[in-house]
């Protein structure tokens, strides 16, 4: 048996952690004798090596104690899970540095560096659409497009230009987002309404959904330097290309506020 004193040197993780980790239920000593004194097995150091690789990984503490009961199969589709989020989040912190430099080059005065994004006034048609609509998360929005192909095709209609998503939300909500997907077809029909035309402030994303905020970004600054004008409408991304069957960095989406001059 070894003291908590003899698994902290071994371990390099001090007993203040190690009594943290008897609290949450994460790693309980072998035995707790009437003095107090925590003594811990020679073999339970794996079972803390454990717990402090899924820790590097970035698992919670809260986390880590349902990972350490799963099985290997079950554990990887987990690990798969956390490397994914952690590539979303390495896109998302290069696209940041990326801007800082860009910014802190402009600030300087040492770069004509201007932002991607070119914001324009058009004339947006009026469109013939099938659209539906719900309340769902952000994280939802690839099967909410999969059910407005589907029931386009219950009923027969073909696509006749690009699928897009409105937001009527009055505020920011990712988890719950008010959202109405249209695709442009080609039929009257019952369920095929006239998305009237209207003036949009609008720029082109290229690249990874995730990075759309970026648009927006360019978008509320040109608003803010254009005080003439006002949002009149529900903001629109209008999405050209598969995104299943497109590389990331070819994605080409329209970000459209539709606006008036006061």
């Amino acid at each position: 048996m070894l003291t908590i004193g003899d698994f902290s040197r071994l371990s390099r993780i001090t007993p203040r952690m190690l009594r943290h980790y008897d609290a949450l239920g994460l790693l309980r000593p072998e035995e707790v004798r009437d003095n107090g004194y925590r003594y811990y097995r020679q073999e339970q150091l794996s079972d803390l090596m454990r717990i402090q690789w899924l820790k590097g990984y970035g698992f919670s503490l809260g986390e880590i104690g349902a990972l350490l009961a799963l099985d290997n199969a079950q554990l990887l589709l987990r690990l798969r899970q956390r490397r994914l989020a952690l590539y979303q989040e390495l896109n998302r912190q290069q696209g940041l540095i990326h801007q800082i430099e860009a910014d802190i080059l402009r600030m300087e005065g040492t770069s004509m560096i201007e932002t991607p994004y070119h914001v324009v006034l058009i004339e947006d048609p009026e469109q013939k659409v099938f659209s539906i609509r719900d309340t769902i998360g952000v994280d939802q929005f690839h099967d909410f497009f999969e059910r407005l192909y589907q029931e386009a095709g219950a009923r027969g209609l073909t696509q006749a230009g690009p699928i897009q998503m409105l937001y009527h939300d009055e505020e920011f909500n990712p988890k719950r987002s008010d959202v109405e997907a249209q695709m442009v077809v080609a039929q009257d029909g019952p369920d095929v309404t006239i998305k009237p035309a209207c003036t949009c402030a609008a720029v082109q994303h290229r690249g990874a959904y995730e990075n759309l905020h970026q648009a927006y970004d360019a978008l509320c600054a040109w608003l803010g330097e254009h005080t003439e004008y006002r949002m009149c409408g529900p903001a629109m991304d209008r999405y050209f290309g598969d995104p299943d069957n497109t590389p990331v960095d070819q994605l080409e989406t329209g970000v459209l506020f539709p606006v008036e001059k006061v």
